[in-house]
């Protein structure tokens, strides 16, 4: 049976235009940056780990009937590969996740924003070491640079910040965030796990639900804010429905459409939308250190993902096409 066929078979469309396929991948992304308001918003209702283990719980069941074809090819590979499994999806979907909610606590959104979006520079690095892609001269050029806007917003744009390490807890969370994404992006690709992905991101989350059920029990026993409140609640209906069970599924949607590599720069406008909706919603203002951190890190991502080394381009170019239709 042909991948497009299996991708049906979970509710996927076979065909989206590109027009239609770009609106999804920005819908989705203004979704996934509500997520970093809503948690900002109930940081003194709401604890991080809390957080990250109710969303990942209800985005899996919410997905969990649209993967329904292939549960059986789900539970296979549970029962082969759970370990892999279980470090890749409690890294990407519970780590990162819990890791962002609880700088969140000290630091803004536009601050977590702008740091997050350095994760494919670091995924360059990363996978440099772990899949032996090529990396050119201006990669790296490119990853200095998006490091120096980095050190920018984390210093407030005070480098002196650096030496004294005078800095803001809550920016080196999201740094750490962002490289345990950018790890979880690297060990999904080279695990090549034999599913399409809406079924393998349920799997995923069930693995996150997993590994932030510790986190979350130390809360329970630990953090007063674990009695849920109204707030509280819509915050968490929110990053679990529209910007959790929704945004998997329109990524999935997008990335079917237009191929990883173009849906994945959609990502650069989830900044703009948290920046935008962080003025409207919390009342964060744009400061001339997050602009200038903002053009080096632009700078620099355009540098890595634009000029590709010779060995990357050579895999890019088009091999001959085996006849499938055997395959049908």
């Amino acid at each position: 049976m042909s991948a497009a066929r299996e991708e049906a078979q979970v509710g996927l469309p076979v065909k989206l235009n590109a027009q239609a396929a770009a609106g999804l991948a920005t819908l989705c992304w203004l979704l996934s940056a509500g997520v970093y308001i809503a948690a900002k918003a109930v940081v003194k209702e709401m604890p991080p780990w809390t957080l990250c283990f109710w969303r990942a719980l209800f985005a899996g069941l919410i997905l969990l009937p649209r993967a329904r074809p292939h549960w059986s090819a789900m539970i296979a590979l549970v029962q082969r590969r759970w370990l892999s499994l279980l470090i890749i999806g409690g890294l990407g979907l519970s780590i990162t996740q819990g890791l962002i909610y609880v700088g969140l606590n000290y630091t803004t959104a536009i601050n977590a924003g702008l740091i997050i979006a350095l994760m494919p520079v670091i995924t360059m690095i990363l996978a440099r070491f772990f899949l032996n892609e090529p990396v050119g001269p201006w990669q790296f050029i490119g990853s200095f640079v998006a490091f120096v806007g980095m050190a920018v917003i984390v210093t407030r744009g005070n480098l002196w910040a650096l030496f004294y390490l005078d800095l803001n807890p809550g920016d080196l969370f999201m740094v750490g965030a962002a490289i345990a994404l950018a790890l979880y992006t690297v060990l999904l690709r080279r695990a090549k796990f034999e599913l399409p992905g809406l079924p393998l991101l349920v799997i995923l989350l069930g693995a996150g639900v997993v590994v932030a059920v510790p986190f979350y029990a130390w809360e329970l026993i630990k953090d007063e804010r674990t009695a849920l409140n109204p707030n509280g609640m819509l915050a968490l209906i929110y990053v679990a429905g529209p910007g959790g069970a929704l945004m998997y599924y329109l990524f999935n949607l997008s990335v079917q459409a237009l191929g990883a590599s173009r849906a994945g720069v959609f990502l650069y406008l989830q900044t703009a939308f948290v920046a935008i909706l962080a003025y409207f919603f919390l009342g964060e203002r744009l400061l001339p250190y997050h602009l200038a951190g903002a053009f080096f890190i632009l700078v620099g991502v355009l540098l890595v993902m634009l000029l590709k080394p010779r060995g990357a381009r050579d895999r890019l170019k088009p091999q001959p096409q085996m006849d499938t239709n055997k395959h049908e």
